[in-house]
């Protein structure tokens, strides 16, 4: 056990302290006691190092927003204790890990197996979905229904006491902290990447895995070059509580098997997966097709780039993946160019100035809409104001605002159209 800064993570050892070290990494909501069943066996072997993430198991709220700052906390964690070289296991967000470590930091690498995991978990919205659940409700619901998403049912069923530790587990985590790991889930997206990963890999997968199952796996195998397969029957997303004699199996054979040298013993360069890639010889121009306008390309002006990709990436956190879609799948030849415009300047100029965070530009955004009575606007801003932090009580009390500076029957229109939207964003997924 350890005090923990900021930049580093909760962890404990368990094994003997000359043994080669094999890191488990958690799942969301999860704390290293997940892994409980296995290290009785593992640490015959191998010195297990177990963490915990930011505000799980009682370790310090410090949130981390993306998988690439988890990953770094744990490598300074492991710098300050002297380990260089690991193998490593993670389940679903642990595994999300282990994936980031594999493809920037590869040299501290022996072996993986990715458990329950996927280049990308489900979609940005869910996720951001999930959060705004949280910050509304709390974490009670999440941790009701963490029996179902975990645990096929006859093992809920059966073990009461497993069951009950599950949602206690989930029950005891800080918000905040679980939040920011949704928010992590929701950029994670490797999929045009896979093929750089070149430490042995196992995708290890429970059958009934209804949240990343065996198709989520496949498509890690598919990717990772010579990864192997390996699916548990009988186990639901927690794999390694609800199946842990076969799991256990599975890791001692893989990491007994596949351990990867380190590329300054006996290797002169790189693996190929990971040596960087030959130049490929410029193509001749062709020539334009006979009778083809060319379309204008707009000239930016010297010094400034273009916001139009920075206008994108901030519409779609702000209102979401699928609502960006259907307004651009929406747009035609008469209606492209404003679509353009407002992307580039307004979300990739005013939303990403520095001056104002986004909740305060969420207030002046309600506050506006309310007073222009534009409804259809004020509802998916108000689906934004929560991705962006606002809570049910302070969207109210912008309104209530509104009403006195814009009018009592404009802000009527817009509290029924924010307590629809607050209603379908807030209310738990059964």
């Amino acid at each position: 056990m350890s005090e923990t800064p900021p930049n580093t993570l909760q962890y404990r050892f368990d094994g003997p302290e000359d043994a080669p070290v094999l890191i488990l990494g958690p799942s969301l909501g999860t704390t290293w006691h997940m892994w409980d069943r296995q290290v009785p066996e593992l640490t015959k072997q191998w010195r297990v190092f177990r963490f915990d993430l930011p505000g799980h198991g009682g370790a310090p709220a410090y949130p981390a927003g993306s998988v690439a700052e988890l990953t770094g906390r744990l490598l300074a964690t492991l710098d300050a204790l002297g380990v260089q070289r690991f193998g490593y296991a993670g389940c679903a967000l642990g595994g999300a890990v282990g994936i980031e470590l594999a493809l920037r930091h590869p040299e501290r690498l022996a072996s993986l197996v990715l458990v329950a995991a996927s280049p990308r978990f489900g979609t940005a919205d869910e996720f951001r979905q999930r959060g705004v659940v949280v910050r509304t409700n709390g974490l009670d619901p999440i941790a009701r229904t963490a029996p179902d998403r975990w645990f096929t049912g006859g093992f809920a069923a059966a073990q009461p006491a497993i069951t009950e530790w599950a949602v206690q587990m989930v029950r005891t985590t800080d918000p905040g902290c679980y939040i920011a790991a949704c928010e992590a889930l929701a950029a994670f997206d490797v999929r045009a990447e896979l093929g750089r990963v070149g430490v042995p890999t196992m995708v290890l997968v429970g059958s009934d895995d209804q949240v990343t199952g065996p198709a989520e796996a496949r498509t890690l195998v598919a990717g990772i070059p010579d990864a192997r397969l390996a699916v548990v029957p009988g186990a639901s997303h927690l794999v390694p509580v609800e199946q842990p004699a076969a799991v256990t199996d599975l890791l001692v054979h893989h990491f007994s098997t596949a351990w990867q040298q380190p590329f300054d013993t006996g290797q002169t360069a790189l693996p190929a997966a990971l040596a960087a890639p030959a130049p490929v010889p410029a193509a001749p121009p062709q020539p334009a097709p006979v009778a083809e306008i060319a379309p204008a390309v707009a000239v930016q002006p010297a010094g400034r780039p273009d916001r139009y990709d920075t206008g994108l990436k901030i519409r779609r956190e702000v209102l979401g993946d699928a609502h960006v879609d259907r307004v651009l799948a929406q747009a035609d030849e008469f209606s492209a160019d404003f679509q353009e415009l407002v992307t580039r300047y307004a979300w990739g100029e005013i939303w990403d100035r520095p001056g104002l965070d986004r909740r305060t530009r969420s207030c002046i955004t309600l506050t506006a809409l309310t007073a222009g009575g534009h409804l259809e606007d004020l509802a998916s801003h108000t689906r934004a104001a929560l991705r962006n932090g606002l809570t049910p009580g302070e969207i109210r009390e912008v309104l209530l605002q509104a009403a006195v500076y814009c009018g009592v029957p404009a802000a009527n229109s817009a509290f029924r159209v924010a307590q629809q939207v607050i209603r379908e964003e807030t209310t738990p997924a059964e």
